[in-house]
């Protein structure tokens, strides 16, 4: 089997979600109050900033698998938003067994491709987050290059914004993590 028809197969059909997630938590581990006021890639956001979105998100992804629809508005921000975040990311990962059709606005999306765009938030914003603490880990080789196989069957097509910053040209020999970061519109920074 060639890799084109082995990444998305892998990434659409099983465990994509549970690895980007790992990564994102993984990236959280060195976050500290004074780290929440740092920078990040994403224009404009602080650490506490992104950790609140990324939250939302994986509310928002909880919401869909579990009730077939998502249309959850952002709570109140959490006292300790790390905390916050990795009880969400447990609850996703308890419901990402139960795939469904799940409408989101006006549109009705397979749950495999709602886990693949998931997997492409938590992924690179766990790479978001690493870059703020400056622990600077890049998204894992294997993941990187099934998500990148699963982007054209979720990304909207240009323009992309306000959801997704245009993407900018990586080294020709950048790394599949480099690449998908790069697709978002991040610059990596190797």
């Amino acid at each position: 089997m060639d890799e084109r028809t082995r990444a998305p197969q892998t990434a659409i059909g099983g465990r994509l979600l549970d690895r980007a997630v790992g990564f994102a938590l993984t990236a959280v581990q060195p976050v500290t109050p004074r780290t929440l006021a740092h920078r990040t890639p994403c224009a404009s956001w602080d650490l506490a900033m992104l950790l609140l979105h990324l939250g939302d998100s994986l509310a928002a992804l909880h919401e869909g698998l579990r009730a077939g629809r998502v249309e959850t508005q952002p709570g109140p921000p959490p006292d300790d938003p790390v905390s916050a975040l990795r009880v969400r990311a447990v609850r996703l990962l308890r419901a990402s067994a139960a795939l469904k059709t799940v409408t989101v606005g006006d549109r009705r999306l397979p749950g495999e491709l709602m886990l693949g765009a998931g997997a492409i938030e938590v992924a690179v914003h766990g790479w978001d987050i690493s870059q703020a603490t400056g622990e600077g880990r890049p998204v894992p080789p294997l993941l990187a290059s099934d998500l990148l196989a699963i982007c054209p069957l979720v990304m909207p097509g240009p323009p992309r914004r306000p959801l997704f910053a245009d993407p900018v040209e990586p080294a020709p020999d950048a790394a599949p993590g480099d690449r998908l970061v790069a697709l978002l519109g991040r610059r990596p920074l190797r």
